[in-house]
């Protein structure tokens, strides 16, 4: 349990002498004008300030972790004897919440401002709606509900910020009695099951999985007859189906043999971790019927290979994220290689960019468009590409145009340049690593099943690089910059004889790749540490993904990126994450000196 000490903040007062008998008419007026623009403006200053904060604080208290409130580790029993009525129940909780807000508040300030008795009662049939609830769970969860002047509610943050509820609004007049909610054993077993009996009569499917979810973390409180008059009234198969895998693992606990017995045959379908423990539990009692055992053994084979299939569907979606991440970095690298012969090392950095281009973007709304900013990451796509695009002209224009044609002092300059740019990094920003907040709608993840979830972050990346590939094979293939593009790379004498401004046509190119690896750094941070350091991790994958994909060319980057990302994942797995990058090593070595040229080779006649 965190212990605040209550303080009131003291506030700060200031003055301005405005009255001037010696002033003129003209100066006075000066004045009042002035004062007509400022005072506005500080207040509205003040108002974004506060709004500012609140938000940060809603997004880290969030991603916050649950903290236990009690000491006492004995479980006081509850089960859930009264059978659900959705119909009455939904009806009762829309008149119930109207009554209790126009009364005393809404159900939460009630729940504050209730003694034990009243708190027990509202938490078995809870007056609110459903995200009344869950943001009761959430608040007391986080070490957040205070009560104080006789029982009203304040939720107080970790950085000792006072809000009044229900309205939210940050203030400096602390109670002199204020003191937090918790709640004992048997008032936190009444909310884990007041919270499931309110997500089993929403008219959403995904409260009632939710709602089934709560039931099989505690399923040795749950009563067998919710569950069956709740899979007797329910319409959606994937609901019904988790709360038939509820009830059967219920029966294989409590039922006798045949019941036993039917429950094995029907779990046998489950990958859910939590139901092969209770069979390899089972397994291990003595005296077991031998047809029961048999029952067990089976179902212990179907779900183990079941629950292996899921990891292993798992690790391959991860390595197709990581991958798809490779991806983004390399068709940047893969385009200015390709098209000036330039090893630049300063690749990684151009990606760090676009991270930190993210995080300032994300800065930038907090501060002066908080009720847009969970949206943020729309902005920085674009931001991302476009500073680490012009960032990278520059270097081609400053750096690298002078050393064309001198590929080791072109290594060694741009090295330079990744050293340069990460020093500046660690002088604006710190050494240590920034944070980067996921936006709402990629926060979560999607669960195919009970051993296998899919984070909806590392699904956005997938598509995000779907799309970029698509639009650039386009760019390329589709359009007259395109078209210089390849004419330059396959045979740079001829394309000047006809015309082409090859030089342009370098430092556009160059900008190109380099606002790649800047979006290539902005989808980095949504699943990663952002730091000085963030290019380096990321910089030797991705000239091994245009070595063996061939120089220029997006297929070969494609085919690369998936076989380095999975192959990377899985050996990590078996063998480790440094056997792993070394094994990969080899394989990349040997692979060269069979096929030089990559998976494709650039077609064309060069001028030498």
């Amino acid at each position: 349990m965190q212990h605040h000490t209550l303080r009131p903040f003291v506030g700060h007062t200031s003055s301005k002498n405005g009255n001037n008998p010696q002033a003129s008419a003209s100066e006075v007026m000066q004045y009042a004008a002035r004062f007509s623009i400022y005072v506005p403006l500080r207040l509205l200053a003040l108002m974004a300030l506060c709004i500012t904060t609140f938000t940060t604080t809603a997004y880290a208290d969030h991603d916050g972790q649950v903290h236990d409130h009690d000491t006492d580790t004995a479980h006081s029993e509850q089960s859930l004897v009264t059978p659900i009525n959705v119909a009455t129940s939904t009806q009762a909780s829309t008149s119930n919440i109207s009554t209790a807000t126009t009364n005393s508040g809404d159900a939460i300030q009630q729940f504050v401002a209730g003694d034990f008795s009243k708190r027990q009662a509202m938490l078995s049939d809870w007056p609110g709606s459903v995200e009344s609830l869950d943001s009761l769970v959430e608040f007391i969860a986080n070490d957040e509900l205070y009560q104080g002047n006789g029982g009203q509610t304040y939720l107080l943050n970790a950085d000792d910020q006072l809000f009044t509820y229900p309205d939210k609004k940050e203030t400096a007049d602390w109670p002199s009695d204020l003191s937090q909610i918790t709640l004992t054993n048997a008032l936190r077993s009444a909310l884990i099951f007041g919270q499931a009996k309110v997500k089993l009569a929403s008219d959403k499917p995904a409260q009632r999985l939710q709602a089934v979810k709560i039931l099989a973390d505690n399923i040795d409180q749950v009563d067998p007859s919710i569950i069956t008059i709740a899979t007797a009234n329910e319409d959606n198969a994937k609901v019904k189906k988790a709360l038939t895998a509820l009830q059967a693992r219920i029966d294989f606990k409590n039922g006798d043999l045949p019941t036993q017995i039917a429950a094995v045959n029907l779990l046998a379908d489950s990958d859910n971790p939590q139901v092969l423990v209770d069979i390899e539990s089972a397994l291990a009692a003595d005296n077991l019927d031998a047809s029961l055992k048999t029952a067990l053994i089976d179902a212990e084979s179907s779900v183990s290979r079941r629950i292996e299939i899921s990891t292993w569907t798992g690790h391959i979606f991860t390595g197709m994220s990581t991958a798809s991440i490779l991806l983004l970095a390399a068709l940047g690298l893969a385009i200015t290689f390709g098209l000036l012969g330039v090893i630049n090392m300063a690749h990684g950095e151009l990606i760090m960019i676009g991270a930190y281009t993210t995080y300032m973007v994300q800065n930038f709304f907090q501060a002066y468009m908080p009720d847009m900013a969970g949206w943020y990451l729309l902005a920085a796509i674009p931001a991302a590409f476009l500073v680490s695009a012009v960032i990278g002209m520059i270097i081609e224009r400053i750096v690298i145009r002078p050393l064309y044609g001198r590929e080791l002092e072109t290594l060694l300059a741009t090295f330079g340049v990744s050293l340069i740019l990460m020093q500046l990094v660690r002088m604006i920003f710190g050494a240590q690593n920034v944070e980067v907040s996921n936006v709402a709608w990629l926060s979560g993840a999607y669960q195919v099943s009970s051993s296998l979830v899919l984070p909806y972050n590392r699904i956005a990346i997938i598509g995000f690089t779907v799309i970029v590939v698509a639009l650039l094979v386009y760019l390329l293939n589709k359009t007259r910059f395109g078209l210089f593009i390849r004419a330059v790379t396959q045979n740079r004498q001829m394309a000047r004889s006809v015309g082409i401004p090859s030089a342009r046509i370098d430092m556009m190119a160059f900008g190109l790749g380099s606002g790649l690896a800047g979006m290539a750094g902005c989808a980095l941070a949504q699943v990663g540490n952002v730091g000085p350091d963030l290019g380096q991790t990321y910089i030797i994958d991705t000239f091994l993904v245009v070595v063996v994909g061939g120089v220029g060319q997006v297929w070969g980057a494609v085919l690369a990126a998936l076989g380095l990302g999975v192959s990377g994942t899985v050996l990590e797995i078996g063998i480790g994450a440094v056997l792993a990058k070394i094994v990969l090593l080899v394989l990349v070595i040997l692979f060269i000196q069979k096929r030089p040229q990559g998976l494709f080779a650039l077609k064309g006649r060069f001028v030498e």
